[in-house]
């Protein structure tokens, strides 16, 4: 008999069951009425019954617990100094995309060593999932490999499906199960039509091949997700924050029979790969909902304790702190003073108050 099978598989390696893992990392009361409420917020954002703004920002890629708690403890306080004008979610991004090959993120290689031990990857995520929703704080992320959401989906509040992956009908049947509002982001040529595609194919009931919380492969019935949206991230040739580009999204929308609401992300081709021209774009979307884009109801930015990223791999004590390892970002500093200014403008410019229950 000719051997047909695994000619390109080094090891298979058992994982601890998604119903192993919670119990171990257990959700607690406090947690999960934050994230519940949370997305009932972002969902009434998206629906513009609330007319607050959705800020999702935090580091490009979570790499190190502390300095993500670190960040974490800053923001929460942020969160409620603004919370009668902006829905503040924390990003918190344990996987990473590759266009060719480079670091995975912390799921897939948590040590920072190249060793994959998804398992502790999986661990700790759901470990500093339920510290950062302890803090009052609701998190977003963006789903990549599609068992991991039964591991930890049930502590996020707001999910990404990216640039890469919106056209994968893997992860649009994915999309059309997660229990979260979703945002697809467009192409990495900056063309919409992918992520509008996205966005009407998750509304839809899906079957599709997966896992329960017992591990075993199953097969998963959905209902389809109805809160989904839009990010704008731009695109090789242009960027697509402008008031024409939002015109431009805002009718493909509606001749598709899809809500006309959007999120811009301020960094990637937004801000040409410069994270210090996030300020920029951040400005613009301000700017433009004072003028009365009702369509902007989301903004998201790449932010860390420290400015720029460094270099990697590398060893690990060479490091330093607070400073990303994928896209750059900018500093607490400077996103203290992107917050701070786009309430006061928001505040000026609002005429009635949102207060809500944070």
């Amino acid at each position: 008999m000719f051997k047909t099978q695994d000619l390109h598989v080094r090891e298979l390696v058992r994982l601890s069951t998604p119903r192993a893992v919670k119990a171990e990392f257990p959700m607690t009361e406090a947690a999960s009425a934050i994230v519940a409420r949370s997305r009932e917020r972002v969902i009434r954002i998206l629906r513009q019954d609330d007319p607050r703004l959705l800020v999702v920002v935090g580091p490009c890629s979570i790499h190190d617990e502390k300095s993500a708690l670190d960040y974490a403890t800053r923001l929460a306080a942020l969160r409620q100094e603004f919370a009668d004008r902006m829905e503040i979610i924390m990003r918190v991004y344990f996987e990473k995309p590759r266009t060719t090959i480079g670091w995975k993120g912390l799921i897939n290689d948590p040590h920072l060593d190249g060793s994959q031990d998804i398992e502790a990857g999986l661990k700790i995520a759901r470990r500093l999932l339920l510290e950062i929703v302890g803090l009052g704080l609701p998190a977003a992320t963006e789903f990549l490999d599609p068992i991991v959401p039964q591991y930890i989906a049930d502590l996020v509040t707001w999910a990404a499906i990216g640039a890469r992956t919106t056209e994968s009908q893997t992860h649009r049947e994915m999309a059309s199960g997660l229990s979260m509002p979703i945002g697809y982001k467009n192409a990495t040529d900056g063309s919409l039509q992918i992520a509008i595609d996205a966005m009407g194919a998750a509304r839809q009931p899906h079957s599709f091949l997966g896992i329960d919380q017992d591990g075993v492969t199953s097969i998963v019935r959905t209902n389809g997700n109805p809160d989904g949206h839009i990010v704008l991230r731009g695109g090789r040739a242009r960027t697509n924050y402008d008031a024409e580009s939002i015109r431009e999204a805002e009718t493909v929308l509606k001749k598709s029979n899809l809500p006309p609401v959007l999120m811009v992300d301020c960094s990637h081709a937004n801000s040409a790969k410069q994270f210090a021209r996030q300020e920029d774009v951040w400005r613009s979307v301000i700017e433009q909902r004072l003028g009365g884009t009702r369509s902007l109801v989301g903004v998201m930015i790449e932010s860390h304790l420290h400015e720029g990223n460094q270099p990697f791999p590398r060893p690990v004590n060479e490091l330093r702190y607070g400073v990303s390892i994928t896209d750059a970002c900018v500093s607490w500093e400077t996103t203290e003073r992107m917050l701070r200014w786009g309430y006061e403008a928001l505040a000026k410019g609002g005429k009635t108050s949102a207060m809500v229950a944070v």
